[in-house]
Parts: structure tokens; C-alpha cells; sequence
């Protein structure tokens, strides 16, 4: 279940407090990647929030391909029955979901997904 919705202008900040609130020992962040696997114009700007995140709050940052989250969010929020017409916030919550999903299956079974920012 999603914290927060933050905006971009206030997200370190507020991150930062979070982290604290929840005693967070990794944060877990889309990696926007083309479907290709390349990096899309969006990559770069992901990998520079996790480092001022990272350097904000000293909390490792974990950067995980988030390729189809949007379309699989849309698609679960069908199969729901709760209109995707709800808005752009809600679909970025549930993708957010599925990243972090994906995130925490992995580890479960010992595989480690995505790129880090700051290491243990």
C-alpha cells in the first residue's frame, strides 16, 4: 500500500522524513529503461534522484527496470473493475506497487534485481 504520493519538487525532503519515520534500510525506485533494455531519456534523470537521494538521507538506493509496470498497473486496475480513467497518480501507485513487488519476490528467492546507489 503506497505512503505517499509526492511531488517532485518536495520528493527528497519528504523522502528523507520518511525514512527516518519508518526506520528504512533501502529505498526502491523505477529505472525507466526503453523496451530494449537501453536507457531512455527519462534514465538518466531516475540514476540522478537516487544519488541526491541517497546523499540526502545515506539510505542505499535501489534502481529496478520498471519497463511495463504502467500497462500491468492499468491492466490490474481493470481486471478490478476500478477505472483507469482514475487518473495518472493511481496507475503510478500501483506501478510503484509492482516495482517494489518485484523488488521484494526477487530477494525472497535470492536473486538481487536492479542497480544500487550507496551500499551497507
Amino acid at each position: 500500500m503506497p505512503v505517499a504520493t509526492l511531488g517532485r519538487a518536495s520528493a527528497i525532503d519528504e523522502l528523507a522524513l520518511l525514512a527516518t519515520e519508518y526506520d528504512a534500510i533501502e529505498f526502491v525506485c523505477g529505472l525507466p529503461l526503453s523496451l530494449d533494455g537501453s536507457d531512455s531519456a527519462s534514465t538518466g534523470d531516475a540514476r540522478r534522484f537516487a544519488a541526491e537521494l541517497h546523499t540526502a538521507t545515506l539510505v542505499p538506493v535501489r534502481l529496478v527496470d520498471e519497463r511495463l509496470t504502467t500497462v500491468t498497473a492499468q491492466q490490474a486496475l481493470h481486471d478490478a473493475a476500478h477505472s483507469t480513467k482514475s487518473g495518472r497518480v493511481v496507475i503510478d501507485q500501483v506501478a510503484a506497487t509492482i516495482v517494489l513487488d518485484s523488488a521484494l519476490n526477487a530477494e525472497r528467492a535470492g536473486i538481487t534485481l536492479g542497480e544500487m546507489v550507496g551500499e551497507l
